[in-house]
């Protein structure tokens, strides 16, 4: 019993000497400790973090600009053509900043939203755009189009749609 008690006490030390050593610790003042960082780097960090680059999206190209219900947005289409089953990825920016307050929503399909997933916008400060992931239904409709929903902050929406990349007349 004596061994078992001297085996379990050594594993929990173990585990918390692990713990503590992987995070930062902070002092009453508010430094850090251990973490061999500035705070102009962590912040450095985070703003790289909130960058689009931060997945391989591969080439953006542009769809071009398109009124949304009054809403002029200019819209980015990467991940190549859009395919059945397959995520898309969607790039807005609105007529207006407003600091990431609106919610935009994306799905790829017909305006009733059947059989498509619903992608919710991630602003990112640094492009001043949202950043929308989703997938197309599978089969995927031959009148299929991106719809896009803008939602102001006090509750009024947008609704209109979008040519796929392969639809684009250049």
């Amino acid at each position: 019993m004596k061994k078992v008690k001297t085996i379990l006490t050594s594993m929990s030390l173990a585990a918390l000497l692990v713990s503590c050593n992987d995070k930062k610790h902070d002092d009453s003042h508010g430094h850090d400790q251990d973490s061999g960082h500035s705070h102009q780097e962590e912040k450095a960090t985070a703003e790289k973090e909130d960058d689009h680059d931060d997945h391989d999206h591969g080439e953006e190209v542009e769809l071009g600009e398109f009124d949304i219900q009054g809403h002029k947005v200019k819209a980015l289409q990467s991940h190549g053509k859009v395919e059945a089953g397959k995520e898309g990825h969607l790039v807005i920016a609105l007529p207006y900043n407003d600091k990431g307050e609106t919610v935009v929503r994306a799905w790829i399909g017909t305006e009733d939203r059947t059989l498509s997933s619903v992608g919710k916008g991630e602003y990112a400060p640094s492009h001043d755009d949202y950043d929308i992931h989703m997938i197309a239904p599978d089969p995927l409709p031959a009148t299929a189009k991106w719809w896009l929903e803008i939602e102001k902050p006090d509750g009024t929406k947008a609704l209109g749609s979008i040519p796929l990349l392969k639809d684009i007349k250049k």
